[in-house]
């Protein structure tokens, strides 16, 4: 799909945290062991909202950051990739959100976080821009967002302005367990949630941790549907996707590339389909124009694999296309 200046396109507003990730320069060693990190802007609802725009699409984020070094550099990379910062608070008292993330041999990975707590945590519901949000199609948000006051309470109210201006909440839970008080508080808190969004994207793994099933099985997945939902896509990673309608429901194939670093690429499969819904709405009731999005969004996802860091990774329209062509070659 090609988005053209001449005709604007819907907003999406995505809403949560932004952070810096510091990534080791060599995969397969541990912190303590790490002799150089690769410092990338990070956090899951900020990087959706970069890939959104790097693929011609029309966002906005609603977060607040330090009033800090690492604050305003995160500020500076939303606007460098046209992303709208209406929404973003700078808080002089609390320091921007850091991660350590060390990468293994395969690319996955495992974080330390650095909050006591920073500033993301700390947005309250009187500093939300409303007016930003009522000028969305689709409001994207995950679950990190939920773990503590007053952010919880932002989130919610941020939630109901959407879904009272009728419109289309996305949810990406992003479990991230070291956040958590417990893995219990993290399932209660993330479905707290889960029977009021439109769209729901989650991992096979978070699946798996959701439903304590096997992610396989197509009876376990369908224990996260819910009679609000309109879509539910699963990923699995390098085997793609699968996706589930009221009326359609099967599987789309991913491609294979070298895996780097596998942050981001979940934001960049979000921010893809996020930009077609925002389009055509209507692509949740024709399969093969559905399948198609899903095929963009597992070229992107796995683009952005082969680099290090989440933004920095994102990819263009272009090496989207060049990967589903190229594959199609073969």
């Amino acid at each position: 799909m090609t988005v053209t200046a001449t005709s604007p396109c819907p907003l999406i507003v995505a809403f949560g945290e932004m952070l810096i990730d510091f990534v080791p320069d060599i995969a397969g060693v541990s912190l303590a062991e790490s002799t150089g990190f690769v410092k990338a802007p990070g956090g899951a609802p900020a990087n959706v909202a970069c890939a959104i725009t790097k693929l011609g699409g029309n966002s906005a984020f609603i977060g607040k950051v330090g009033q800090d070094e690492f604050g305003y550099m995160l500020v500076d990379i939303l606007k460098k990739n046209m992303v709208n910062t209406d929404g973003v608070c700078l808080d002089p008292h609390a320091r921007t959100a850091l991660a350590f993330v060390t990468l293994k041999t395969n690319g996955e990975r495992e974080f330390m976080f650095y909050r006591n707590p920073s500033a993301d945590m700390l947005l309250k519901e009187s500093e939300l821009n409303v007016d930003l949000i009522k000028q969305a199609k689709i409001f994207h948000y995950g679950s990190i967002s939920l773990i503590s006051e007053p952010c919880r309470s932002a989130h919610l109210a941020a939630m109901k302005a959407a879904k009272e201006a009728g419109i289309l909440l996305s949810y990406d839970p992003n479990v991230r367990l070291p956040l958590w008080p417990s893995a219990d508080a993290a399932r209660d808190g993330i479905k707290s949630i889960w029977k009021q969004a439109d769209f729901i994207k989650v991992s096979d793994d978070e699946v798996e941790f959701l439903t304590q099933g096997d992610p396989d099985k197509e009876d376990v997945v369908l224990t996260l549907w819910h009679e609000n939902l309109k879509l539910l896509v699963v990923t699995d990673g390098e085997k793609g996707c699968r996706y589930f309608t009221k009326s359609l429901k099967g599987k789309v194939s991913g491609f294979s590339v070298n895996t780097v670093d596998t942050t981001g690429a979940g934001d960049a499969f979000v921010g893809a389909l996020l930009v077609h819904m925002a389009e055509d709405a209507n692509i949740i009731h024709d399969e093969a124009k559905l399948r198609e999005a899903l095929t963009f969004a597992n070229a992107c996802g796995a683009i952005c694999i082969a680099k290090k860091g989440a933004i920095p990774a994102l990819p263009s329209t272009s090496a989207a296309h060049g990967l589903i062509s190229n594959t199609r070659a073969k």
